[in-house]
């Protein structure tokens, strides 16, 4: 079994016995290091095929997160992490690129727990995962994880977001029943919610979900194939998780110069925005 794997079986033993949103529940300062390496073609070159990348040039965007996620989940399934790890939902995303990187490059990564919040919905976490190249930080990312439950206060809700006219759709995809699966190999994450119909369904879903990192992806290869394009080097995202995106199914990409959404029937499954350098 990988050591993502032992990481879910450990969040789904260890889950049970925490308690979200508990008074005064601290953050540990653990943080996971890998020590630099240079990254494994093969899995980058499954990666690159699922989510629509070049198979050569310069690294995905957001390659070094796929790196990280192991890490992340060891610190999130760990006994004296606050939240339980089953049913957390991955809301936001941000990636900074501060060079181009190479895929003969040998990243050292680090990931830690950054902020804990309270959340209309319940508690979110913040998870940094930065990489390293010859001591020097190359690339920084920041995600959203939050773990659902009552607060005991009522809180307003947000207020409606300025009207905006949406992106033109660009494109439309078929993503298939075995998309979760397909990506899951590539990437290691292999939580069931994104695998078969009947393991999706005991958290909840009426069918499995493709990965909201998948989503991600996908829409930055086709934004300028992650790290380059006629339009210039895409340096960082914004992405928020706003519905999951059922497997079966079509959905439409929509994008203009610097936002993007995935879009499917009158629902939004992911906004999003990006900066290039010119």
């Amino acid at each position: 079994m990988t050591g993502l794997g032992l990481s879910l079986v450990r969040g789904a033993v260890t889950s049970p016995f925490k308690r979200a949103g508990r008074p005064g529940a601290a953050l540990p300062a653990d943080r996971a290091t890998l020590p630099p390496a240079r990254m494994d073609p093969g899995p980058l070159a499954a990666y690159s095929r699922i989510c629509g990348f070049a198979e050569s040039g310069p690294l995905p965007l957001t390659y070094p997160h796929v790196l990280g996620f192991p890490l992340a989940m060891r610190l999130m399934t760990a006994r004296h992490f606050p939240l339980p790890v089953l049913g957390l939902v991955h809301t936001w995303i941000e990636i900074t690129a501060h060079r181009a990187l190479q895929p003969t490059d040998a990243l050292g990564l680090t990931v830690y727990a950054a902020a804990l919040a309270p959340h209309r919905r319940g508690t979110e976490v913040t998870m940094v995962t930065e990489a390293r190249l010859a001591g020097e930080l190359v690339w920084e990312s920041r995600s959203g994880y939050l773990s659902r439950h009552t607060t005991g206060t009522p809180t307003a809700a947000p207020p409606a977001p300025a009207t905006t006219p949406e992106p033109p759709a660009v494109a439309e995809w078929r993503l298939p029943t075995d998309l979760g699966r397909r990506y899951g190999a590539a990437s290691g994450d292999r939580n069931p919610i994104h695998l078969h119909p009947v393991t999706a369904r005991l958290f909840g879903f009426p069918r499995h979900i493709a990965h909201g990192m998948w989503t991600v992806a996908r829409c930055l290869a086709e934004a300028g194939n992650g790290a380059g394009g006629p339009e210039g080097r895409i340096r960082s995202l914004r992405a928020d998780f706003k519905a999951p995106v059922l497997l079966p199914s079509t959905v439409a990409y929509a994008a203009d110069d610097t936002t993007f959404q995935l879009r499917g029937g009158n629902r939004v499954h992911l906004t999003g925005s990006v900066t290039r350098e010119r």
